[in-house]
């Protein structure tokens, strides 16, 4: 399973989020750096859309899509260069298919900023120049290598050049996420597990008196910097961590006041499962509604894969109606086919999120 880091420095509300992605009641300690062992957790992906399909068909059992979260240790000033936890923290980030950025936006004085000071854009930029840094390290014991050779092969020719210029990059401060690699050079570089490379998103950590995330420290400046590049959400992380303690009705009634439309906590998760280019088809029936989880870009074969590998071994073809469809055709695909808009799609059909699927096979 596909699954997001969460990284941020030091005492920016990183496990906070995390116990409140996954709805875990214990209490949240703050610490300097030294926890080393990464706790995970998968959550159910929240979607309206197969809520109202289980509502509709009441199935024995109901699957929604899930993803995973690792919740990372403190990443601090210098850690390329050994501070704090070092290679050891870099290397779980190494693992994480995608990143989600904790930046500190809320005071507290009873909870020391690391940096002595709150400011989000120079913390973010102080964990992003960590990941390059590492990366950097990497290249260069790479091309050290490549160097001592008297002949390189082709193949190791064209990965030189790769990696110097994704190395006069990183000198600029550039990640190699936002150097516009082809899919061909990405894949070429898949070995080396690059830090700057993995998709991120950024999670604004407020408290719930900075109702605008532009007017915490450096809040502005951090959303210029962004641009329409970098996605981000800004969450309360305390008050939600609070608000587990009490029943949905009592949490509703505590934000009514707060202009607080949606859980931070859904927020992140949707987006988490977007960072990580991931999507979902459903399949409906008595017995079980189920959300499945596939690559954005897969196939009506890989759709029958996921289910179950003797149906993309027998793929005849695949019943395909898109969810407002099924919807506004009273979630009946009898009423769907008298209307035209049931559809037989065939192998190489590129499945799209919200499709309700039903697979024809033959073994």
């Amino acid at each position: 399973m596909l699954h997001c880091g969460i990284v941020g420095l030091p005492l920016s509300g990183k496990t906070t989020l995390f116990n409140v992605i996954t709805r875990a009641g214990a209490e949240v300690k703050p610490y300097p750096g030294g926890k080393t062992d990464p706790n995970r957790a998968v959550v159910s992906v929240p979607d309206w859309r197969f809520d109202m399909l289980a509502e509709h068909h009441n199935p024995r059992k109901r699957t929604p899509a899930q993803v995973e979260f690792v919740d990372l240790a403190g990443l601090s000033r210098d850690a390329s260069k050994g501070a704090g936890l070092g290679n050891s923290f870099l290397s779980f980030v190494a693992e994480a298919d995608a990143l989600l950025h904790v930046v500190r936006g809320f005071s507290n004085p009873s909870v020391e900023h690391p940096e002595g000071s709150v400011d989000v854009l120079r913390d973010y930029k102080i964990v992003n120049l960590e990941l390059i840094y590492r990366d950097l390290g990497v290249i260069e014991n790479r091309l050290g290598r490549l160097g001592s050779k008297k002949k390189l092969s082709p193949e190791e020719q064209v990965e030189k050049e790769l990696l110097e210029r994704c190395q006069e990059s990183l000198l600029s401060e550039v990640p190699i996420g936002k150097m516009g690699l082809s899919q061909d050079e990405l894949r070429l570089l898949r070995g080396f597990s690059f830090l700057s490379a993995k998709p991120q998103m950024v999670v604004l950590n407020l408290d719930e008196t900075q109702r605008d995330p532009r007017m915490s420290g450096g809040g502005r400046e951090l959303l210029e910097e962004l641009g329409e590049e970098v996605p981000w959400v800004s969450v309360y992380g305390q008050l939600e961590m609070d608000l587990l303690d009490l029943s949905p009705e009592e949490a509703a009634e505590f934000t009514a006041g707060l202009n607080i439309s949606e859980p931070g906590r859904d927020r992140v998760i949707r987006g988490a499962y977007s960072l990580l280019g991931l999507i979902s088809f459903f399949t409906c029936g008595p017995d079980e509604v189920r959300a499945w989880t596939l690559r954005d870009g897969a196939t009506a074969v890989d759709a029958a894969g996921a289910i179950h590998s003797d149906l993309a071994r027998g793929f005849i073809k695949a019943q395909v109606v898109s969810f407002e469809d099924y919807r506004a055709h009273g979630f009946s695909i009898g009423a769907c086919r008298d209307a035209g808009c049931l559809r037989l799609e065939g192998k190489e059909y590129r499945v799209k999120d919200g499709d309700v699927i039903e697979i024809r096979f033959n073994v």
